[in-house]
């Protein structure tokens, strides 16, 4: 993977929401994104109970072109841009175009960039939605303007009421069309399905780094979605192949992998590195908290598969059909288990993606000329984390961190 792609995305946590409001913590586009994928997941879920198709390969592609979209037009206004598609259609087509422009040195992905100009299409309405999609499109929107709804409300506690008159009628106006949504439904009521969701925005607070100034500074939240991004973009590198749950497993483990952090809070690599038991000891502790405070709080709809994303997330896994988590190799997932029912998880590839994002948060950090020792040794431990030449799940590993900092 070329560095230019992964610096672009990065993007996403320095473009700042809300900037005309007072704010009482950074909310930043890449943690809207992680956000409104966590509850596209959870309303989806429901659906699925109650025998509605979603397409999650769809839906995961959507979020990442609409991350790159946000960036690319990141200083017109949500409002501008809808008096622009509703008043002037030539215009807003251009628009599109030359976001699609922007992003075609980029992406060399043909599959990829096809999609993004179809899913482009489709925001600008020049191309139809199919029929089989629309129940997806319905659940995503949803999940888009429920989270909205709560930077809304987060907002709202620092801010005078008379600022948010209008923005709030709109907002629950918008969110009217979606309330057969069972799921949705349970969080506008603040059920235990709102409270499951307090939790994760825990995450939004939860700055990674936190012993060191950084720029731009970056959620754990945020850092989940820009993993899950990756694991996606490196998979299709590595084996364009891969089956459908296989892609959606990759993404969702990559999304929810910290999320044990949202009851026990970050916890520095250096510190759970401190002695050679400890890592194990802190999973252990993470594992009971979170049996203790977020267990409960998830439905049984996603419950098992919630715990198989979380549980032992770097390994490479299946599901066998005796319904056993099994441990495999890299050949074995792409030899015999790429298939939808062993449910595949390239869990090294997260992990790889975990480091990659870290390695681009203290080098980025330190580009801007904003560093210390903690961003310095991080930096350089990560670089010498992966031996020479090591593949792992199909990725050479220290080339391509070596190349992101070059």
């Amino acid at each position: 993977m070329e560095k230019s792609l992964p610096l672009k995305i990065f993007e996403g946590f320095s473009i700042q929401r809300w900037n005309d409001l007072v704010r009482p913590f950074e909310m930043v586009e890449m943690d809207k994104a992680g956000e409104r994928m966590v509850l596209a997941y959870l309303i989806g879920k429901y659906e699925e109970a109650k025998g509605k198709k979603i397409d999650w390969n769809w839906m995961i592609y959507a979020s990442v072109f609409d991350l790159l979209r946000k960036i690319a037009l990141c200083d017109i206004k949500a409002p501008v841009q809808q008096m622009l598609k509703k008043e002037f259609p030539n215009e807003y087509l251009r628009l599109n175009e030359w976001v699609l422009n922007q992003y075609r040195a980029l992406i060399k992905d043909d599959f990829l960039f096809s999609n993004f100009t179809i899913y482009i299409g489709q925001k600008a309405g020049s191309f139809s939605i199919p029929e089989e999609l629309k129940h997806t499109v319905h659940v995503y929107n949803a999940a888009d303007k429920y989270a909205t709804i709560r930077e809304l409300e987060m907002l709202e506690v620092v801010n005078e009421k008379e600022r948010f008159a209008n923005i709030d009628n709109e907002l629950r106006t918008d969110i009217q069309p979606y309330l057969d949504l069972e799921a949705l439904q349970k969080l506008m009521t603040r059920q235990k399905e709102f409270e499951f969701i307090l939790k994760i925005e825990q995450l939004r607070f939860q700055t990674r780094w936190n012993q060191t100034p950084r720029v731009p500074e970056t959620s754990v939240l945020g850092h989940c979605f820009f993993v899950a991004v990756m694991t996606l973009l490196l998979g299709r590198e590595t084996n364009p192949d891969m089956c459908e749950r296989r892609v959606i497993n990759n993404f969702f483990s990559a999304l929810f992998h910290d999320l044990p952090e949202a009851v026990t809070r970050d916890i520095i690599s250096p510190v759970k590195q401190a002695t050679d038991d400890l890592p194990n000891i802190v999973k252990k502790i993470e594992d009971e908290i979170v049996n203790k405070e977020l267990v409960p709080l998830m439905d049984k709809k996603y419950l098992d598969e919630m715990l198989f994303y979380t549980s032992d997330e770097f390994s490479n896994r299946i599901i066998d059909l005796n319904g056993k988590v099994r441990t495999v190799t890299w050949e074995e997932l792409n030899k015999s288990y790429n298939k939808d029912e062993f449910n595949p998880v390239d869990g090294r590839l997260v992990r790889v993606c975990d480091h990659l994002s870290a390695l681009m948060e203290a080098e980025i950090s330190i580009k801007h000329g904003i560093t210390s020792t903690h961003l310095t040794v991080g930096r350089n431990g990560l670089l010498h984390h992966y031996k020479e030449n090591e593949i792992i799940n199909g990725v050479n590993v220290n080339k391509l961190f070596n190349e992101i900092v070059s």
